[in-house]
């Protein structure tokens, strides 16, 4: 046993109990004993003894008073015989210290797992060139990936995972033939996989899940003959799948989800009969699942959710006797559910949701022993409600009904539960009555959903009373007010009753209620002031109080949750100064409808994440100029119908996100800016939102949210009807609406640069001189109101380009000429949108215009042609008329007796 080895570990002590302030650590390291027999130490058999291993994972405790940083581990790097170092789970933090790790070159096997050492890897690491196991996962570790991480010739394996790692993989990793494990997921590392990525012979698991890498997936993947384990979910890649990769015999997992790959599942997928976890949801393929899969009788789990598959369920799913969780949920489905899913004895979650499966649920499920989820919601599903599902011992999760559902839930019939569950959504039912209190026996029961049914009566005591994580009882026809106790659970997270006949004042006591986070109450009758104990609600994100009675000019102070993104309080009946007592991360401030008044408070710009505001129809005063706030986030601004005077500045174009502007009813004057032109959003082509950009992604993730969160319509003058704009795709629109105002000079020319622009009006303006050409460029364009204006000359031409044009009114002006034709102006029609006009003409009004009269020469020729025509037909007409008339005469008279020849 070497002294110096021993003193080094009590050094380690020594500092580790100081930094903590506790005995109680390492116990066992008595000086007065062999540190060969201490725990968490090994030593050589040889007769020297040397320390070789330490096994000093999860020592420090998770919540530590005091920050523990890596230098503690100074005293250990003396200790040069060590092959094995394991240092998970501590949290230490600071950079690596490549110094010390440097003196230990007999490292066979170093565990840095789950701390926070920041920073990159030293170089000094690299010298350690007798490493077969790196483990430096879960840290905060950035930078590049070195090209000398491929400089470990003896390195088996290798995991880098849960980092902040950047930038493309080097390609000299793939030259470590030894390699067995590489483990690169959850960074933020970009680029293709290199066609080098061969080179790993001997590789069984691959993991680089949750990158943005990118590109198709090569054949090269099929080179890994003996890979166990491929997991490439969350990604970029796109195209198809490589059929190499069916070529993979030993293969158990297969992650491919969360891309965008296309095309279909190929029938070789029947030769992993190997697998045992199949993952191919969120993509984009499409087709049907191929019978072949039946032939993967290890599968365990098998998900496809999340596509566009078509077709039914193959009839050979029965012979995976082995299934544990099957979902197909959210494709195409069409083909009734076959009875061969109840021979699947282990099945334990059934997703078919989001479908359009047909007929009635079939009665083999309940041969389901095991089946603890099943979830059938949002399908074309007919018939009555089993009772027998009711009868289901093991199952915990029960989702039926929902959008487009045809079920019928029997309101008279009896049940007595057999299950305890612990979710329960029963979403268009079509139950009537009051609330079944069957469900008050389920007293595990954490999640409700009995939105859009007819229930009737009130909020009952027994449901207040039950510990909920969420309850959802939107569109019914619930009333009274609700029961104060419903506001002391603590495990609340979820309430959304929107959309019934509640009334009454909320309870005051709503703020011990601490952990709800979204709290729906729109379209009821509630009224009185909020209370001021909701800011006591810390974790609330979503706040919808719309379209009821509530009033007041004194809101509670919700500085301090953090939390809040987004706050309705539209169509009330507040009054008084607009609240800023929100959030500093506030996302979405909806106040329209209201009484508010005044100017617009200059504290606005401190809501420097704010990307939605809606003040419309409300008494704001003040001068647009001076109040407009200049938050760079900003992507929506409504002020339609206030009171607002002044002028559009220019520097409105520094609002960079700005894609709905509504300034529709107001009194501004001046002109348009032309750097309006600027604003970049209303240049670009929007992309189709793919999630809920409002909340973050840890909320809308999960499925309880996700199913019930809602957000209100954007109210907008959308082709000349108001409409609403659903907010969870409000970036694919872009508005601009400055009608009803006294705007005066001329139409800039430069907003033809606007190119995504949907909705341009500026009617019931005092706007003169002409429409610009450039408006041609405005090619996504649907809808132009230059009514009530003073504009005249010609309309261009150029208008003719707009292929998305359908409506374009130019009434009530001075304008003259040939309304264009051609593409989309052929089918302006509507006489209104042209009448009232100096001489408009075209064929779109039925008014011939002077340039498509003929001239003078051309129609006396036509006059003469016309006059030969009749003369010919004079001297052709005479004779064949008058010998007709003795023919007539001539059979009254018996004239033809005299013409008896023969």
């Amino acid at each position: 046993m070497s002294n110096s080895s021993k003193k080094a570990l009590l050094h380690f002590k020594s500092t580790l109990t100081t930094t903590l302030n506790s005995s109680s650590l390492l116990e066992s390291w008595n000086p007065n004993s062999d540190c060969c027999s201490w725990d968490l130490v090994n030593c050589s058999r040889t007769k020297t003894r040397t320390v070789t291993e330490l096994h000093l994972s999860d020592i420090v405790p998770t919540f530590t008073p005091v920050p523990v940083f890596s230098n503690i581990l100074t005293p250990l790097f003396q200790i040069r015989t060590l092959k094995l170092l394991d240092i998970s789970m501590n949290w230490l933090r600071g950079e690596i210290p490549g110094d010390g790790f440097a003196n230990l070159t007999e490292l066979v096997h170093l565990d840095m797992m789950q701390n926070s050492f920041n920073g990159s890897i030293p170089d000094q690491f690299f010298r350690l060139k007798n490493l077969r196991y790196l483990d430096m996962s879960e840290n905060r570790l950035e930078g590049g990936l070195q090209s000398e991480l491929g400089s470990f010739p003896n390195l088996t394996t290798l995991k880098l995972s849960l980092n902040r790692f950047e930038g493309s993989i080097p390609p000299q990793i793939f030259e470590l033939e030894s390699l067995q494990v590489l483990n690169l997921s959850n960074n933020i590392l970009q680029g293709v996989l290199s066609s080098r990525l061969s080179g790993l012979k001997n590789l069984r698991y691959l993991d680089l899940n949750s990158n943005s890498l990118q590109g198709m997936l090569g054949p090269e993947l099929g080179s890994f003959r003996n890979l166990i384990s491929l997991r490439l979910s969350s990604n970029l890649f796109h195209g198809s799948i490589p059929s190499e990769l069916f070529e993979l015999e030993f293969l158990q997992i297969l992650d491919l989800s969360n891309n965008t790959l296309k095309g279909v599942l190929s029938p070789k997928v029947g030769n992993l009969r190997n697998l045992e976890s199949l993952k191919l949801n969120d993509n984009f393929l499409s087709g049907n699942i191929p019978e072949e899969v039946g032939n993967l009788t290890k599968l365990r789990e098998f998900s496809v959710g999340k596509n566009h598959f078509f077709g039914g369920i193959p009839s050979s799913i029965e012979n995976i006797k082995g299934l544990e969780s099957l979902d197909l949920s959210e494709n195409s489905f069409s083909m009734e559910i076959p009875a061969s899913i109840g021979k699947l004895p282990n099945m334990i979650l059934l997703d078919l949701s989001k479908n359009q499966f047909p007929g009635p649920i079939p009665p083999s499920i309940r041969n389901l022993s095991k089946l603890e989820t099943l979830r059938l919601h949002n399908n074309n599903l007919a018939g009555e409600i089993p009772t027998w599902l009711f009868e289901i011992k093991t199952l915990k999760n029960l989702f039926i009904g929902g959008k487009e559902s045809n079920l019928i839930w029997k309101n008279k019939a009896k049940i007595v539960p057999r299950f305890s569950l612990e979710q329960l959504s029963m979403s268009s039912c079509g139950i009537s009555g009051e609330i079944p209190e069957w469900i008050s026996s389920q007293k595990d029961l954490i999640f409700l959903d009995l939105s859009e049914n007819q229930l009737e009566g009130g909020f009952p005591d027994w449901l207040a009373e039950m510990e909920f994580e969420g309850i959802v009882l939107s569109d019914n026809n619930l009333a009274g007010p609700l029961p104060p106790r419903l506001f002391e659970s603590m495990s609340l997270l979820i309430l959304a009753l929107s959309r019934n006949n509640f009334s009454g004042e909320l309870p005051e006591n709503i703020g011990n209620a601490k952990g709800i986070m979204v709290l729906m109450l729109s379209d009821n009758n509630f009224s009185g002031q909020i209370p001021k104990s909701m800011a006591s609600i810390f974790l609330l994100m979503l706040l919808d109080l719309s379209k009821n009675k509530f009033s007041g000019d004194s809101f509670p102070i919700f500085r301090d949750t953090r939390h809040l993104v987004y706050v309705d309080l539209s169509y009330n009946d507040f009054s008084g100064k607009i609240p800023m007592n929100f959030s500093l991360d506030t996302r979405i401030l909806s106040f329209g409808g209201n009484r508010f008044s005044g100017d617009l408070p200059r504290t606005l710009t401190k809501f420097v994440n704010l990307e939605h505001l809606d003040l419309h129809d409300n008494e704001i005063t003040g001068n647009f100029q001076d109040i407009l706030p200049q938050i760079p986030t900003l992507q929506v601004i409504s002020l339609r119908n206030n009171s607002v005077e002044g002028f559009i500045p220019r520097t409105i174009s520094n609002i960079t996100s700005l894609r709905i502007l509504d300034l529709s009813g107001n009194n501004l004057i001046g002109s348009i800016p032309p750097e309006i032109a600027n604003l970049s959003s209303m240049i670009k082509t929007p992309q189709m939102s793919t999630s809920d950009y409002i909340l973050p992604s840890y909320v809308t993730n999960v499925d309880i949210f996700n199913n019930v969160i809602e957000f209100q319509d954007l109210i907008v003058n959308w082709k000349k009807s108001f409409q609403g704009l659903a907010s969870r795709n409000l970036d694919i629109y872009s508005l601009l609406d400055l009608s009803e105002n006294q705007i005066s000079g001329e139409i800039p020319a430069s907003l033809g640069n606007l190119k995504s622009l949907k909705v341009l009006n500026v009617s019931h303006n005092r706007i003169s001189g002409q429409i610009p050409v450039s408006f041609g460029d405005l090619r996504d364009v649907e809808s132009l109101d230059f009514s009530y204006n003073e504009l005249s000359g010609l309309i261009p031409q150029t208008l003719s380009k707009l292929d998305q044009l359908t409506i374009l009114d130019v009434s009530n002006n001075r304008l003259t000429g040939k309304i264009p034709m051609g593409g989309q102006m052929d089918t302006m029609n509507e006489l209104d949108y042209f009448q009232n006009n100096n001489g408009l003409c075209g064929m779109q009004i039925g008014i011939i215009c002077p340039e498509d009269i003929p001239p003078p020469e051309e129609r006396e020729e036509e006059d003469d042609k016309e006059l030969w025509f009749l003369w010919e037909g004079t001297w052709i007409g005479f004779p064949i008329g008058f010998f007709s008339s003795i023919l007539v005469m001539g059979y009254f008279l018996n004239f033809l007796n005299f013409f008896k020849f023969w």
